[in-house]
């Protein structure tokens, strides 16, 4: 039997120069699928992303799933992609096992917590406040740099990471500390900066709002004295004060410490996301 992917459309044109294309999976002509597939919207055109892939019940269970994941691959291999992401819930366990048999390696994941009523305090003698226009361009410049790194350690060259970085922080931050719905904190312990929070009000799971933490940082002088989870408390009193229920994340795989903190603090995880070259 030959497992084929049978465009149901034309190639859809997007912004910066990306696309997509959605596809029937098809066992000798006959329909047992679908899959959609795109270049990456933040990692531009020469990574492709498998959007979806679904078999029909029926036809589970036969390799259909590893048949059209390869042909989705050799698409994306024309499109000149270089690399391919996906990214799985983690109750997909199929899914997971697949994504790994075939050579996906974890890259990160998306995390979320509940907000309760009343959040723990922040240890005694520290406290948050807003960042000064003083401290707003060293702390961006910092920012952008730290950020464009932990993406060239994981195969973006660096004039693509920068350029992520930069975009991505132009994207949060238009108005810099003006930005509606954004919030930059300094925790201090006394005259004495710990770390800096950068947190933004968005969409943390499909339809429901909340506060996303898009960076925490605790100064190297006083790391491994527990600021981090100050900082990530300091998360959670915001999203109450601001009515939101919900604190989501996302947090590189490779990132131990940080992911048994949030492990530690009740976050879940919401999506593993996973990355194979296209050689």
């Amino acid at each position: 039997m030959t497992t084929t992917l049978r465009p149901t459309g034309p190639i859809q044109h997007e912004a910066a120069g990306g696309r997509s294309r959605a596809y029937e999976v098809c066992v000798n002509g006959r329909p047992v699928g679908a899959v959609e597939l795109a270049t990456h919207r933040s990692l531009g055109p020469t990574t492709g992303t498998i959007r979806s892939l679904t078999i029909d019940e029926a036809d589970r269970r036969r390799g259909r799933g590893t048949v059209a994941a390869l042909a989705a691959e050799e698409v994306l291999r024309a499109w000149d992609c270089r690399q391919v992401v996906v990214s799985v819930p983690p109750e997909a366990t199929a899914a997971l096992r697949l994504s790994t048999a075939l050579g996906y390696v974890e890259r990160s994941r998306n995390m979320v917590k509940q907000v309760s009523a009343g959040p723990p305090p922040l240890p005694p003698g520290t406290a948050a406040r807003p960042m000064s226009e003083a401290e707003f361009e060293p702390w961006r410049q910092a920012a952008v740099a730290a950020y464009a790194q932990s993406w060239a350690d994981r195969g973006l060259s660096p004039q693509q990471a920068r350029a992520k970085s930069t975009a991505d922080h132009e994207g949060a931050l238009p108005q810099g500390l003006a930005t509606p719905g954004t919030w930059l904190r300094v925790l201090s312990r006394g005259e004495e900066r710990l770390g800096t929070l950068f947190a933004g009000r968005t969409e943390v799971l499909p339809g429901e709002q909340g506060v996303y933490v898009y960076d925490v940082e605790v100064r190297a002088a006083h790391r491994g004295q527990g600021h981090g989870r100050s900082l990530m408390l300091l998360a959670e009193h915001i999203a109450r004060d601001a009515g939101l229920g919900l604190v989501g994340l996302h947090v590189f795989a490779a990132n131990t410490p940080a992911v048994r903190l949030y492990e530690s603090l009740g976050y879940r995880v919401t999506a593993v996301n996973a990355a194979k070259p296209l050689l």
